[in-house]
């Protein structure tokens, strides 16, 4: 059994489509308008072929709450898997807003695999 979907809330697609696309460097893959939503999935070229991240819109008012409780308490929604030091940098240079300095960033170590949770700026 493999996960094929896994989703995100986000207060604007169109913010979120253009922080994974732009700024993390994944690729959109659907994109289908129903109303004022959409059904917006993208992956990432580096990830597990078939893997789709929705960007689920936050049209569930305690979805709203929800995000914004884990923010205030600094639990991370998503870990990424890079490079820390590097794309730390690359993404504070394209003005990526982070919660604290690259050391204060939760990490951990495995092998060549650097692991870390990212709690970028929130509007």
């Amino acid at each position: 059994m493999q996960i094929k979907l896994a989703s995100i809330t986000v207060s604007d697609q169109t913010k979120a489509l253009h922080l994974y696309t732009t700024l993390l460097g994944f690729t959109k893959q659907t994109d289908i308008t129903n109303g004022p939503f959409r059904w917006l999935t993208v992956f990432s070229p580096d990830g597990v072929v078939g893997v789709e991240l929705v960007l689920e819109p936050m049209g569930f008012a305690p979805a709203g709450i929800y995000q914004k409780t884990r923010f205030e308490a600094g639990i991370p929604f998503t870990a990424f898997f890079t490079r820390i030091a590097a794309e730390f940098q690359r993404l504070k240079s394209l003005g990526v807003r982070f919660r604290g300095s690259r050391n204060s960033i939760t990490a951990r170590f495995t092998g060549n695999h650097q692991g870390a949770y990212l709690n970028i700026g929130h509007d």
